[in-house]
């Protein structure tokens, strides 16, 4: 691995891995690896090309929060202007990874604390790794433990009563804990952890693009629907949407036919 680049991006077909890589620093955010994950997530909203995205990190952990040390402020701010403009760039990382349309599959070793643990859920599916530890770190350094989406994304996922075990108390989820808090879909062997990914991202290429990006849209959406209605009347608009496109009509001719379809994204 090249650890020159601070995010590092490989691309397999449609398929993109960017691996968080600063491993001497357990991959702890700094200002380059914040800007970094900005800038990738902000350019993946017109990148139709890209349809799935695997987020790791490399060494011994996922990440590790927020690289304290890094976020000095010079004197050149005020406090408050200082810990506000951080504040923003790191949480926008969660914002941009919610909108972008590709589905993000999230893979958790070692520790991801704080900002990590929020990387963790902003992804669409995780997968975790037996050495996976997770906590809301921020309660612990004198600050609210709800941080970088923590307060929006674990109630939904495990629900009000873990999430306030957890936020309240910044302790530590181990993997088999969060496999049952429903945090990650699985548990699997570190090693083995991209293969399972990738089996799962080809899964996903094999669906009409369009298809694919409105299904990541409806399920974020639906998270916060008022209700059953507003719900279904979202998935009614999209599905009459997409069977005017090319692709449901090649893949009506694929199924008719016994043959895989060839889709366009038209």
């Amino acid at each position: 691995m090249d650890g020159s680049n601070i995010l590092e991006i490989e691309r397999r077909g449609g398929i993109e891995i960017a691996t968080l890589n600063r491993p001497e620093a357990l991959n702890a955010l700094n200002e380059s690896l914040v800007a970094a994950l900005t800038e990738y997530f902000q350019g993946l909203h017109e990148r139709h090309d890209v349809r799935v995205v695997i987020l790791r990190g490399a060494g011994r952990a996922f990440c590790a929060g927020l690289d304290l040390k890094a976020w000095q402020n010079n004197g050149q701010r005020g406090r408050v202007h200082h810990s506000w403009s951080g504040q923003r760039k790191i949480a926008r990382i969660m914002q941009l990874m919610r909108s972008c349309p590709q589905p993000i599959i999230g893979l958790g070793h070692g520790a991801a604390c704080g900002g990590g643990f929020s990387l963790l859920l902003a992804s669409d599916v995780r997968y975790g790794a037996p050495s996976l530890r997770m906590n809301a770190a921020f309660i612990k350094i004198g600050l609210g433990g709800c941080d970088m989406g923590s307060s929006y994304f674990l109630p939904r996922l495990a629900g009000a009563s873990v999430a306030a075990e957890f936020i309240l108390s910044g302790r530590f989820i181990d993997a088999q804990r969060a496999y049952r808090s429903n945090l990650v879909s699985e548990i699997i062997p570190e090693d083995e952890l991209l293969d399972h990914a990738l089996l799962l991202a080809a899964d996903m290429l094999a669906t009409a693009p369009m298809g694919l990006r409105l299904s990541k849209d409806a399920l974020n959406r639906n998270i916060d629907a008022p209700g059953f209605d507003a719900a279904v009347a979202l998935e009614d608009r999209q599905q009459v949407m997409l069977a005017m496109t090319q692709d449901h009509a090649e893949s009506i001719d694929a199924f008719l036919n016994k043959r895989e379809p060839q889709y366009a994204d038209r």
